[in-house]
């Protein structure tokens, strides 16, 4: 029994120390996700002129650039995407019918 409760000793220890590190995931995430809520906010009020640093100047003209050639990238792409959409499904439903008719006409004629 000795062995056994060894065994038993240890994967409890392994399990607790997998909560442990699943729990510092966590909370990393969670951290990491207040620094993205406390960017934005800060970039808000950067951009409206409410709060001013130098230290804020890059990192909010390098966001503009960035949300700017977003808008620049959105607009080609819904121009050209509803004119593909049309052709995807006329071609499947052209095959369909003619693929169904074929055996059905053949059994029916048998």
């Amino acid at each position: 029994m000795g062995f056994l409760d060894k065994a038993k000793a240890a994967a409890e220890q392994a399990a607790s120390k997998a909560n442990e590190a699943v729990g510092d995931v966590q909370t990393k995430r969670e951290l990491s996700k207040a620094y993205g809520e406390l960017g934005e906010k800060a970039f808000g009020l950067a951009d409206s002129g409410a709060i001013t640093h130098p230290d804020l100047d890059g990192d909010v003209a390098r966001i503009r650039e960035l949300q700017a050639k977003l808008e620049e990238e959105d607009a080609p792409a819904a121009d050209e995407a509803p004119a593909p959409a049309p052709e995807a499904p006329a071609a499947p439903a052209e095959a369909a019918p003619a693929a169904d008719a074929a055996p059905a006409g053949g059994s029916g004629a048998a």
